[in-house]
């Protein structure tokens, strides 16, 4: 566990109090955070719009499952898209790096230079934001997990039921509450 400092690259796993209807049982990728406030995306649910109607142009180029996720309650009509680079791929233009092969690719950027130059890539509708202190006290309250990110926690092809693995994979015990369920009659 990293502590209370999130980084851009780390989780912020839900606690089990968490209970806001926003945020309940979400997995954030945090993509900024410093003085100024953090931000991130939710990785495991889906947008109840779908992507065909959005950006159909960039549907073909999406990681399956080819679906917009639904990133966070911030800004919903905006679109934050995450790519990643293939194994020795340089730098293309409109991406920047968030850690090791991920990073942040400009909508922007034209389709045919997207085409075929990512490895994985995947679109969010929204944004989750903390104001300056927030999120750190969020994570003093237990509200989140901060837990270092793995490649297929960004890009797995099963974002459903991810809550659970990243929870079950920890070394610590953070990994009991991947079996926890919200009747206290059966935890």
């Amino acid at each position: 566990m990293n502590g209370t400092t999130p980084e851009p690259g780390d989780l912020l796993v839900a606690g089990v109090t968490l209970t806001d209807g926003v945020f309940d049982q979400s997995v954030v990728l945090v993509l900024d955070s410093d003085e100024d406030g953090a931000l991130g995306v939710i990785l495991n649910e889906i947008s109840q719009m779908t992507l065909e109607s959005v950006l159909p142009d960039w549907v073909p180029s999406v990681s399956e499952p080819k679906l917009l996720f639904h990133g966070g309650p911030v800004s919903p009509n905006g679109a934050i898209c995450l790519a990643s680079l293939p194994e020795g791929g340089e730098e293309p233009p409109g991406w920047r790096r968030l850690f090791d092969r991920v990073g942040l690719l400009h909508l922007d950027t034209p389709i045919e230079i997207v085409a075929g130059a990512y490895a994985d890539l995947r679109i969010f509708a929204g944004y989750a934001g903390w104001s300056p202190g927030q999120l750190a006290g969020e994570v003093a309250q237990q509200m989140w997990h901060v837990v270092p990110a793995e490649y297929d926690d960004v890009f797995g092809r099963r974002p459903t039921g991810l809550w659970r693995r990243v929870l079950r994979r920890q070394k610590n015990e953070l990994a009991f509450l991947a079996t926890w369920v919200e009747d206290p009659e059966w935890n």
